[in-house]
Formats: C-alpha cells, structure tokens, sequence
C-alpha cells in the first residue's frame, strides 16, 4: 500500500473542487498506566462538518462491555487490530476502477458506506448519475454531498 499521502492525492484528483469535501487519514497517540499506542482515525468533512468518522461510527463493545467489535461483529483488539488498512485499500480500488464502470459496481469490501460518498463527490459524474445514486441510497453522508452538489447555491 503506498504511503496515504499518495493515495490522498489521488482521491483528490476525482473529488469534485467545487465541493468543501476532505478526507483525513490520522494517528492520535495515547498514553495511560499500561504504555502508549496509536489510534488510528479516518474522517471526512463536507464544509467542515464531520459526515464520516472511523472508527467512532463503527466499532461498538459489546453487550457485555467486554469487548470491542466492528459492523460484522468481528472482535477487535483495538487499537491494534482495525479496518484503516481495508479502508485504505478500498479507496485505492475505487481510484482504480475505470469511469465506465465504478457507478455500477458493487464493491463488496464497503463495510462503511464508503463507495456511496466517493461516488457522490465524484466529479466525473453529473446531476443525471447524482439523482440516480440519490434515490438509491439511504446513506446521510453520501446524501449531504449529493445536496451540495445539485444545490450549491443552498449549501
């Protein structure tokens, strides 16, 4: 995996410019009694608003409060087992995928409504593609930026 500058840089290129959209990729330390580690986070922001933030939208403990699990119910040993790598590499399948075919496909490793955003702030597609992805999905975030793309005045 190249380093997350490069892929940053990357993202960027196909992120519609007339959009406040960012996507960060970072590493906050933390120190307690046991040692410190790093926690790793990803978050996008539209116009400064935090519209997708991993991992706080997507590790849970469980019932019990016993352990930490991510949306499929995998157990985590978090912060040392997270899902930053397949995000990582789910955007670069996406930055990947030919103009022709990325609003069609289905990609099967979006455990976070991930692909629904890039496709929303996607600058290679139109208002016509925009309304179709709009009816299709429920996801909020990839609805915010469908909103500010079709309504820019209104934004």
């Amino acid at each position: 995996m190249k380093r997350w500058s490069a892929l940053q840089r990357e993202i960027y290129k196909i992120i519609d410019e007339h959009i406040n959209l960012q996507i960060h990729l970072s590493n906050y330390r933390m120190n307690s009694q046991y040692g410190s580690t790093d926690l790793p986070r990803y978050w996008i922001t539209l116009d400064n608003e935090i519209i997708f933030d991993y991992p706080k939208q997507f590790v849970f403990t469980d019932e019990n409060g016993s352990f930490i699990k991510n949306l499929r119910g995998d157990r985590l040993y978090y912060p040392y087992q997270t899902d930053i790598s397949e995000i990582s590499n789910l955007i670069r399948e996406y930055i990947d995928t030919s103009k022709e075919e990325v609003f069609s496909k289905h990609f099967e490793n979006d455990h976070w409504g991930l692909i629904n955003i890039l496709k929303a702030s996607d600058r290679r597609f139109g208002a016509k593609r925009l309304e179709l992805l709009k009816k299709r999905t429920d996801n909020k975030a990839a609805l915010k930026v469908i909103e500010h793309r079709l309504n820019p005045v209104l934004s």
